[in-house]
C-alpha cells in the first residue's frame, strides 16, 4: 500500500485543540460527525466578522453578490451540476426538510416511501407528521444490503408523492452505487425524489448531471466539507415544487411581478427555497476549505480513495490486536465491499462500553444505538493506524 502525503500541516489549529484542553493526546477518530477544519477556515471566519464590522447592513450585499455565487460554483463543480443557480443554502437540513414537506399536497394524507436508516432531521419528523395521521409513511428496511436496492425500487413502483432516501446511510455507512438508477425506478413523474447526500457530499466522488433535472439533494459542510455547521444546501431541480408553502422572503429574490395575480412570489430557480436571514459565516469557511482543496489538487475521489486505504489499513491491524467487537464480522458494511462511506460501523454487544471506555481515554468516537462508528478525515495518515489501534487497545472495557 502505497503511503499518502500528509495534509496533518492544513489541520494545526485543530489538532492542538486538545492541549489547550489539557488534553495533548486526544484522537479525533469521528471525521464522520465533525470533521475537523483546515486552519483557512479560521482566517475565512475571521473575515466574516471582519465584514459585518466595516461595511455593517452592507455585508448582504458581498454576501449574495460574491459569498454565495462562489459557494454555488464550488458546490456545482464537485458534483457536475450545469446550473449553479439551482443551489440554495439554508443553516440546517432540517429548514430544507420542513419546506419539500411543505410542497406535498395539502388536499389529501401525501404518501411517502422512506427507509429506516434515514438521519433524525427526516426520520423523526416523518415520524411525528404520521403519529397524527398527516402523512401516510411506508418504510422499507435498508438490511440487508445486497438486495437493498432491488427492494426499494420495488417499492418505488407505488405512486407516492415522497421518496425520501440517503446516498450514504448515517447509521451502517452502506453507499447506494447508482443514484441514477434508484432515480430512475421511480415511474410517476409528479413524485418529489429528495436524496440526502450530507455523507456522501465530498465523500464519494458525486456525479449529479443524470438527475438534476429529476432529484432534489441535500447536503452540508458539517462533515467532508470541513465548513462547519450553518452551511448546508438543497440542490434543486428546475420547475418541481416551485412554491413551497414553508417560505422566507429571501425566497422572493428574483422573483417576477406577479402582484397582479394574487400569488406570492418565489425565484424561479433554488432560490425558491431559501428561509430568511441567517449567518453566513459557515459559507465563508465553505469556500474557503473548497478554495484550498482545489489549489492542492484534492478531489472527492481522492479523498475517499484515501479513507479506503486508512479503513483497509485500520481493519488489518483490529484482526491482529483481536479485540472484542471489533472483528471484520462485526462490519455491518463487509470489509471488502466497495458500496461505503468513510467511515467504519461495528454491530456488538460491547459497542456502548467501547464507545465510553475510548471516551474516557481521550479517543473520539460515537455510538448509534449497538454500533461504534469510527471515521477517518484528511487529518488522518496511514502512519497513525499502528497508534490508533494501540491507544483502543489501552482503553479496552474491564
Amino acid at each position: 500500500m502505497t503511503e499518502f502525503a500528509s495534509l496533518k500541516p492544513y489541520f494545526s489549529r485543530a489538532l492542538q485543540g486538545g492541549a489547550a484542553l489539557g488534553e495533548p493526546r486526544r484522537l479525533h477518530l469521528a471525521a464522520h460527525s465533525h470533521h475537523l477544519w483546515p486552519d483557512v477556515t479560521h482566517d475565512a471566519h475571521m473575515q466574516a466578522w471582519q465584514d459585518a464590522a466595516v461595511e455593517w447592513d452592507a455585508k448582504w450585499s458581498r454576501v449574495f453578490d460574491t459569498v454565495i455565487p462562489q459557494a454555488q460554483r464550488h458546490i456545482a463543480r464537485h458534483l457536475n451540476l450545469a446550473d449553479p443557480a439551482a443551489i440554495a443554502f439554508a443553516p440546517n437540513t432540517h429548514e430544507f426538510v420542513l419546506r419539500l414537506l411543505s410542497a406535498l399536497p395539502a388536499h389529501r394524507v401525501p404518501r411517502v416511501l422512506t427507509t429506516d436508516s434515514e438521519f433524525h432531521s427526516f426520520s423523526r419528523q416523518a415520524a411525528r407528521l404520521a403519529e397524527d395521521g398527516l402523512m401516510a409513511l411506508t418504510t422499507v428496511p435498508t438490511a440487508p444490503f445486497a438486495d437493498f436496492p432491488a427492494r426499494f425500487a420495488a417499492a418505488a413502483t407505488q405512486h407516492h408523492d415522497l421518496v425520501f432516501v440517503s446516498q450514504v446511510f448515517f447509521n451502517s455507512g452502506y453507499a447506494i452505487a447508482d443514484l441514477a438508477a434508484l432515480v430512475g425506478a421511480v415511474p410517476h413523474p409528479d413524485t418529489m425524489i429528495v436524496v440526502d447526500g450530507y455523507h456522501g457530499f465530498m465523500a464519494r466522488p458525486t456525479d449529479l448531471s443524470a438527475i438534476a433535472n429529476r432529484a432534489f439533494y441535500l447536503a452540508g459542510g458539517y462533515k467532508y466539507a470541513m465548513a462547519g455547521e450553518g452551511a448546508c444546501f438543497l440542490v434543486c431541480p428546475p420547475g418541481v415544487a416551485p412554491r413551497p408553502r414553508d417560505t422566507g422572503w429571501y425566497a422572493a429574490f428574483g422573483a417576477l411581478d406577479s402582484a397582479t395575480h394574487g400569488a406570492t412570489a418565489y425565484a424561479a430557480d433554488g432560490g425558491r427555497f431559501m428561509g430568511a436571514t441567517f449567518d453566513p459565516s459557515g459559507l465563508y469557511r465553505l469556500n474557503a476549505a473548497m478554495d484550498w482543496l482545489h489549489t492542492i489538487g484534492v478531489e472527492p475521489a481522492q479523498i475517499h480513495a484515501r479513507a479506503r486505504a486508512l479503513q483497509a489499513a485500520f481493519i488489518d491491524a483490529m484482526d491482529a490486536a483481536a479485540l472484542p467487537g471489533f472483528g471484520r464480522d462485526a462490519l455491518l458494511v463487509p470489509a471488502a465491499s466497495p458500496d461505503r462511506g468513510n467511515f467504519l460501523a461495528y454491530r456488538s454487544a460491547h459497542a456502548a462500553a467501547w464507545q465510553a471506555s475510548l471516551a474516557a481515554g481521550g479517543v473520539v468516537t460515537d455510538l448509534r444505538g449497538d454500533v461504534l462508528r469510527v471515521g477517518f478525515g484528511l487529518y488522518h495518515d496511514l502512519a497513525d493506524v499502528p497508534a490508533m489501534v494501540a491507544r483502543i487497545a489501552a482503553c479496552r472495557p474491564r
